[in-house]
């Protein structure tokens, strides 16, 4: 840890930190355990590399990380040439709906869709870009027309649900490249993410009789894999947060259709017909394990997502689809810290606001006053801890051991939050609170 730290990432991470939401950048830094896990997932990608497919359900409580670790997942793709997508459920955003509610969570799909090179998003037309560009470079090396090359790739989408019309639209975008119309480019590109609200208008602009709508996203997102692979992607990786939101649907027919859905994803995934395509998602152990209306509840489900009945005893077994999110363990967690701190200070060890001791008397702080939940939640941990390393910074002549001996955690009151009461000279007195209403927004 010498590497001085740019102020954008430090600035980006400490302040999500301190919010309690997962930064966009620079995770990096602060990754500490979930060695075995991460080793289980780099599997199911450099499968997905090979042809294969892949589907992982990171279960966790709320705060365990299930956010945090789906974040460095979508980096470790990235790395390895693959594509992704992701999104968060929400009542708006769901996997089967017939008010709109699916093609909202492809639309933000679209919109997050990311390569190494557009790591932030909005990749998609550079995807369709560069499979064109390859188009026209093996055309010039074969002396033909680089569309009869393009419609020679995408025949064999034809056999797809829906492919006859996904290939006419990328060939609209060649057409619209090589005669200079933007405008046939734009629309090519609208009609991917799917922004079309009537076939009238995609029959119009595309000659198209189809659009992406509620019931054929997912055959959209199987299309959108093989056009990844064309374009020289390893492969399509789509990570999708807080499934949660199924679980709280008051509509069990709704609630029901989801499940069905997951049930077509995990079928296709584990059977391998979904070549190149992969998904991760997170959710609760009630999302998963309550039979009145989690994963569940749903009895084929229920037979595959099943743990393994011999691993028992402290075993794991990685190859099941269900990961589960454990506690981190004391020296994981002073490791973390420590990273914080060093993230906090610019990476320069001369800044430390805190020394190893300081770590170790906040850590034992948090041990006596909330127990192991503190382990199984790091993200309020963790909160506390960067809001002892602001009050530090900004009060020089305070020191940590009057604060850290002040620290108050409150379990009775408020078991899963922190309250961090600090006073210097009489005069400074700064608070944190995280209730059970946060714990709905502020999700790691």
């Amino acid at each position: 840890m010498t590497d001085t730290i740019k102020a954008k990432d430090r600035d980006t991470i400490i302040q999500s930190l301190q919010a309690g939401v997962v930064p966009r950048r620079g995770q990096h830094l602060i990754q500490v355990g979930r060695v075995e896990e991460t080793k289980a997932v780099i599997r199911d990608l450099d499968r997905m590399a090979e042809g294969g497919s892949g589907i992982r359900f990171v279960i966790g409580e709320y705060g365990s990380g299930k956010t945090f670790f789906l974040s460095l997942v979508r980096s470790i793709a990235l790395e390895k040439k693959l594509v992704t997508a992701h999104a968060d459920l929400t009542p708006d955003r769901r996997l089967h709906a017939t008010g709109g509610q699916a093609r909202s969570l492809y639309a933000e799909l679209m919109q997050n869709l990311a390569t190494r090179t557009k790591p932030e998003g909005g990749a998609l037309p550079s995807i369709v870009e560069r499979f064109v560009t390859s188009a026209m470079s093996e055309g010039r090396d074969r002396d033909i027309d680089p569309e009869i090359v393009i419609r020679e790739r995408l025949a064999h989408l034809s056999e797809m649900i829906g492919g006859y019309d996904f290939a006419e639209v990328i060939a609209a975008y060649w057409k619209g490249h090589d005669n200079g119309d933007e405008t046939l480019k734009a629309n090519a590109i609208r009609w991917l993410r799917g922004e079309f609200t009537t076939k009238t208008d995609a029959k119009q602009a595309l000659g198209v009789r189809t659009i992406v709508d509620d019931a054929n996203v997912y055959d959209q997102l199987k299309l959108l894999t093989q056009l990844v692979k064309l374009a020289g992607y390893s492969g399509f990786l789509i990570c999708l947060d807080e499934l949660v939101n199924l679980y709280k649907l008051a509509n069990t027919q709704a609630r029901k259709s989801n499940y069905e859905q997951i049930l077509r994803i995990l079928n296709d995934c584990l059977q391998g017909s979904s070549v190149g395509l992969g998904f991760i998602m997170g959710g609760t152990p009630d999302f998963l394990m309550d039979t009145r209306r989690g994963l569940y509840s749903y009895a084929a489900l229920q037979t595959r997502l099943a743990e393994n009945s011999f691993a028992v005893n402290g075993l794991v077994d990685y190859n099941n689809p269900v990961l589960r999110l454990g506690n981190l363990s004391p020296e994981d967690l002073f490791v973390l810290l420590t990273k914080i701190r060093h993230v906090f200070a610019f990476g320069d060890r001369a800044q430390y606001l805190l020394p190893d001791e300081g770590i170790q008397a906040f850590m034992n702080h948090c041990s006596q006053c909330i127990g192991e939940a503190y382990f199984r939640t790091p993200r309020n941990t963790v909160k506390a801890f960067v809001d002892l390393l602001s009050v530090l910074q900004q009060n020089p002549q305070i020191s940590w051991k009057d604060l850290v001996t002040q620290l108050s955690i409150p379990q009775e009151a408020n078991p899963d939050g922190l309250s961090l009461l600090v006073k210097g000279n009489g005069n400074l007195t700064a608070a944190v609170e995280t209730s059970d209403d946060d714990l709905a927004s502020f999700r790691l």
